[in-house]
């Protein structure tokens, strides 16, 4: 079980790094479908494995070639924070199923405008 996960972590920074996707978009499912967690479970554990170290790292990669605003990073960053601590109040009062359906619905939505936009 943990060479998988370590192998899942591998392979969610990797493409993370390549094409900015949050690791959440891998993470996710991979933790509901191959770990069988509860879409709950599945976003918790998503949120404290992108805690500090993580993006600290592929940061590091684009800073170094000059690819970082830092004030809208710090600005982001901030926002981020607030509403992420909102949204995880607010998951806790919707059933499973029906969060695993937003974040799909989700996923969807943004895929299919990403792919027909110019």
């Amino acid at each position: 079980m943990a060479f998988l996960a370590i192998a899942i972590g591998i392979i969610t920074g990797v493409l993370s790094g390549l094409i900015g996707l949050g690791g959440g978009i891998f993470i996710v499912p991979a933790l509901v479908y191959v770990f069988k967690m509860s879409q709950h479970e599945a976003q918790g554990t998503s949120l404290a494995t992108l805690l500090l170290p993580i993006g600290l790292f592929g940061f590091w990669e684009y800073y170094r070639h000059g690819a970082v605003d830092l004030r809208i990073a710090g600005l982001l960053a901030f926002g981020f924070a607030v509403g992420a601590y909102a949204g995880g109040r607010w998951a806790q009062a919707i059933p499973d199923l029906w969060l695993r359906r937003i974040f799909a619905a989700t996923l969807f939505i943004v895929g299919f405008r990403m792919w027909f936009e110019r």
